[in-house]
C-alpha cells in the first residue's frame, strides 16, 4: 500500500512539473507513515514539506498541487486532506484493502521476510555463561533475546552463525575446581575449611559425589594442583553438558561452542599481545602490560598481563574478537548482561586497534529479570547458591511461555516474570492470548471443512469483495503492517517489536471475532472471512516461529 502511494505521489510530482505547476524536477525520497490519530487517515506524508526548499514554494501550496495531479487514484484513495503546515493525509478505499491479503498465502511461511542482509555474514554470540554453575533466569532472558535476534536477522537475509563462548580458563575455573575438590574431601571424611568465595550451592556437592563415583579416593593421592585441575575439568565438562541440555530444552542450539582455553593452547593470546607490543599499543608499566585503549576512546588504559604474569580476561577477549573478524563476519553481535556495560569501550578499542571498524562490533545489553510468584518476589541469592535455574522455570511454566514472556519487553528494561501468570490459561497470560488465536482459527478451519464455504487456498474475488466492513479493514491493516515490523526488528535488533505486534494482532482478532461470525449462511461471505482469518493464522505462526515459540492447532 505504501509503495502504491509513493508511486502515485512521484507520478503526480512529475506531471505537475511537466504542467509548469512545480518549477523544479528534483524530488526527494517519499516517506509514508501511519498517523497516530485514526481520524487523520490511513497514511500521511510530509513530501510537500521536504520539497519546499527546491520548489521555493509554501508546503501547503505544493500539497494542493500534488493532490490535484493524483490521477487514476480513485480505486485506491477515497479522500485526501491537507493538514498543518503541509502534511497530506490519505483515506484508503475500503475495497482496496482486501486484495492485499493475497500476498500472505502466496508467501506462506516466508511472509514478512526481507533481504536487507543480502547474505552478509553475521555472528551472534550469546549466553556464554561461565561453566561454574547451571543457567539461571537471567541467562534465560539473554538466550531468548539472542536466539530471536538471530532468527530475525536470518529471516531478513543475513547469513547468521550462533556461538557460545566457553569461559573455561582462569580464576573462576580454578575456584570451581577448588570448590568441588573441597566438597570431595569432606565427603571422604576430611576436615576442610570452605572459603566464602568458593561456589556454594547444592550442585557443588552433587558434582563432588559424581567425582567420587568416577575416581574413588585416587585424587587424595595426587598433588594438590593436579587434583584441583582434575576437579575443575570434570566439573566444567559436567556443567557445560548440563547447560547444553538446558538450552536444547529451551529451544536454543548453537553452530559453534568456542573454548577460551583453546586461545591459550594455540598460542593465540600470546601472539596477539606480542603483535600489539610490536606496534606500541601494548606497553609495560609497573611490571604489568597495559593496552593503550585510551587511544581509541576508552576512559583509561587496561591491564592485559598482571605483574605476576597472569593474563586478564581482557587479554583473551582481545584475541577472541580479533579471531571472530578473521573468520569473515561483517558484523559481530555480543549479547551481554547489563552489568557489563562498562566493558564495551575497551572491546571496541581493541577492535579499532586491530584496524577494524569498531561499528562492526555491536553489543546488546540485557537487563535483569525480577522473578515473581503471584506478584510477590521470589527470593534468590546466587552467593549462597540458592537461585531459580532456567530449567526450573521451563519445567514449571513451559518453554513457550518462558521464551515469549522474556521477549515481551525491550531487553534494555528490567522484566517482571510472574510464574503464576505464565501458567494461566487466560488472557492475562500473553503467550496464551496469542497462541489461542492460532488454535481458534485452526478450529474454525476444521469446522469449515464440512461446510460449503469452499477451499481458501485461492482468493475468490467475490469473497474478497465482502471484506469491506470497518472490522474487516481494521484486521487487514494489522496484517499488512507485519513485514515492516519484521524489518524494523531486524534493523534495530529488537525482537520485542514482534511480540508486541502479535499481542496487538491477537487483540484485533478477538475484537473481530466478537463482532463478526466467520462461518455464516452465505458461502461467499464465509469464504472471504475464512480467507482473512487464515491469513491471520499464517502471520501469527510466522511471528511465533521467529520468537522460537510454537503455534498449536489445539488448546
Amino acid at each position: 500500500m505504501k509503495d502504491r502511494i509513493r508511486y502515485l505521489l512521484a507520478d503526480a510530482a512529475r506531471k505537475a512539473h511537466q504542467a509548469g505547476a512545480l518549477p523544479s524536477d528534483v524530488f526527494p525520497g517519499i516517506e509514508i507513515e501511519e498517523p497516530k490519530i485514526e481520524a487523520h487517515g490511513d497514511y500521511a506524508t510530509n513530501f510537500a514539506m521536504v520539497m519546499a526548499k527546491n520548489q521555493k514554494m509554501a508546503p501547503r501550496r505544493i500539497a494542493e498541487i500534488l493532490t490535484a495531479h493524483l490521477d487514476g487514484a480513485e480505486d485506491l484513495i477515497a479522500e485526501t486532506a491537507i493538514a498543518g503546515p503541509g502534511f497530506i493525509n490519505f483515506h484508503i478505499q475500503p475495497a482496496a484493502w482486501a486484495p492485499l491479503l493475497k500476498a500472505i498465502p502466496a508467501a506462506g511461511e516466508r511472509f514478512g521476510a526481507a533481504d536487507i542482509g543480502q547474505g552478509r555474514k553475521v555472528q551472534v554470540e550469546f549466553v556464554s555463561s561461565n561453566p561454574t554453575g547451571p543457567l539461571h533466569v537471567g541467562h534465560g532472558r539473554g538466550a531468548a533475546v539472542g536466539d530471536a535476534v538471530a532468527n530475525i536477522l536470518a529471516f531478513c537475509g543475513y547469513d547468521v552463525q550462533r556461538e557460545y563462548y566457553i569461559n573455561d580458563s582462569g580464576r573462576q575455573i580454578r575456584t570451581l575446581g577448588l570448590s568441588v575438590l573441597l566438597r570431595y574431601k569432606a565427603l571422604l571424611g576430611q576436615a576442610v575449611d570452605f572459603p566464602e568465595d568458593c561456589y556454594q550451592g547444592a550442585y557443588i556437592r552433587e558434582l563432588a559425589r559424581e567425582l567420587h563415583d568416577r575416581h574413588g579416593e585416587t585424587l587424595l593421592a595426587q598433588e594438590e594442583e593436579a587434583a584441583l585441575m582434575s576437579s575443575a575439568r570434570f566439573a566444567a565438562e559436567k556443567i557445560i553438558a548440563g547447560i547444553r541440555q538446558d538450552l536444547i530444552d529451551f529451544g536454543v542450539t548453537f553452530d559453534q561452542w568456542f573454548s577460551e582455553q583453546s586461545l591459550y593452547d594455540s598460542g593465540r593470546v600470546a601472539a596477539c599481545i606480542q603483535s600489539f607490543r610490536d606496534t606500541g599499543q601494548v606497553y609495560e608499566k609497573d611490571g604489568a602490560l597495559w593496552f593503550k585503549t585510551t587511544a581509541c576512546g576508552d576512559e583509561k588504559d587496561r591491564v592485559v598481563v598482571r605483574g605476576d604474569g597472569r593474563t586478564t580476561y581482557f587479554a583473551s577477549d582481545i584475541a577472541y574478537h580479533q579471531e571472530k573478524f578473521e573468520r569473515g563476519f561483517e558484523r559481530v553481535i555480543d549479547v551481554w548482561g547489563a552489568d557489563h556495560h562498562g566493558y564495551i569501550p575497551r572491546i571496541k578499542a581493541s577492535v579499532a586497534s586491530a584496524g577494524i571498524d569498531p561499528d562492526r562490533f555491536e553489543v546488546i545489553l540485557v537487563q535483569l529479570v525480577n522473578l515473581l510468584r503471584g506478584g510477590a518476589p521470589v527470593a534468590m541469592s546466587t552467593r549462597a547458591g540458592e537461585f531459580v535455574t532456567l530449567q526450573d522455570v521451563v519445567n514449571e511454566v513451559g518453554r513457550d511461555a518462558a521464551r515469549f514472556i522474556f521477549l515481551t519487553r525491550h531487553y534494555a528494561n528490567p522484566l517482571d516474570f510472574d510464574l503464576e501468570v505464565a501458567k494461566q490459561k487466560s488472557n492475562d497470560n500473553p503467550v496464551y492470548y496469542v497462541q489461542y488465536v492460532h488454535a481458534r482459527i485452526a478450529s474454525i478451519r476444521r469446522k469449515a471443512a464440512n461446510m460449503p464455504a469452499g477451499p481458501v487456498d485461492d482468493a475468490d474475488p467475490a469473497g474478497l469483495a465482502c471484506l469491506d466492513t470497518p472490522e474487516d479493514v481494521a484486521l487487514i491493516k494489522h496484517l499488512v503492517r507485519y513485514p515492516a515490523v519484521v524489518t524494523a526488528a531486524a534493523r534495530q535488533m529488537e525482537p520485542h517489536r514482534i511480540t508486541f505486534y502479535l499481542m496487538n494482532l491477537a487483540g484485533a482478532f478477538h475484537s473481530y471475532y466478537n463482532k463478526q461470525r466467520v462461518l455464516v449462511d452465505d458461502p461467499v461471505t464465509s469464504h472471504g472471512r475464512l480467507y482473512l482469518v487464515t491469513a491471520v493464522q499464517t502471520v501469527i505462526r510466522n511471528g511465533l516461529t521467529l520468537l522460537g515459540v510454537s503455534a498449536p492447532e489445539r488448546m
